[in-house]
């Protein structure tokens, strides 16, 4: 249905603007655009690239940093007390605003990008992970306790199995706003990537290949979000989302 719902929408789009007879300027047509993927592909295909290694690397920087720290904070008192103001307040902060400080410490390379990305990914991931990992039983952890588990018995066979529906949540919502703090780094300050192209077509009016940049970036969004998803399923088969889920897709067992 999703598929079918999008060629109609691209056909209507199509249509209408043929009849109205739209500037190309204005909104091109699909054919156009497509044309424009075609024939501009190799400068597509270079900036493509450069976002999607921003985006992966913002966010695997985010991963790597925000769940220990959500972990520290979870089990220090006084850590939380110290730190989690201060990364409320950072998280209050445009991220757009510091995208132009960075250009000015790091240049107009690629650790601007990263670092926007990375900021607008922390967030997300570090409250689902908090979240996550004070949402496990008491009763769980005594019964472990009581069998002669230690700390790490608890944290590996009670609070991190009920973290990590808490923290694929952070993940997916995290991974797409990943792409959006690429493009708003390559807007402040680029030489290269999908933010540069479209700053560059917006400039020369050239419309479609703002639309075909539009398109690579969902199309990278998809993907992105969809391999998250795809890494849940496989490390949290037995959780209760994905067993709704697979239910919904094979339908009810006769």
């Amino acid at each position: 249905m999703p598929v079918v719902v999008g060629i109609a929408a691209v056909l209507l789009w199509q249509v209408l603007v043929t009849s109205l007879k739209v500037p190309t300027y204005i909104l091109p047509l699909p054919t156009e655009v497509a044309n424009t993927l075609w024939t501009e592909r190799a400068d597509l295909w270079n900036a493509t690239l450069v976002t999607t290694f921003e985006v992966l690397s913002g966010f695997i920087l985010a991963v790597l940093i925000s769940v220990p720290v959500a972990m520290l904070i979870v089990s220090f008192k006084w850590f939380e007390t110290i730190v989690y103001p201060f990364l409320v307040l950072l998280q209050t902060v445009p991220k757009i605003a510091l995208a132009p400080l960075f250009v000015v410490w790091f240049g107009f390379g690629i650790v601007p990008k990263v670092l926007v990305t990375f900021l607008i990914c922390f967030f997300p991931i570090l409250l689902d992970t908090m979240t996550g990992l004070r949402s496990s039983s008491p009763e769980m952890a005594s019964m472990v306790r009581s069998m002669g588990g230690g700390k790490w018995s608890i944290f590996t066979k009670v609070r991190l199995p009920a973290a990590l529906p808490h923290l694929f949540s952070g993940l997916k919502v995290a991974i797409t706003l990943a792409v959006v703090g690429a493009v708003v780094g390559e807007f402040v300050g680029a030489t290269e990537g999908l933010g540069y192209l479209l700053l560059r077509a917006n400039a020369n009016l050239d419309t479609p290949l703002l639309f075909a940049a539009i398109v690579i970036l969902t199309v990278l969004g998809l993907i992105v979000y969809y391999t998250v998803t795809l890494i849940e399923r496989l490390a949290i088969p037995w959780h209760v989302s994905q067993r709704a889920e697979t239910a919904v897709t094979t339908g009810p067992a006769l």
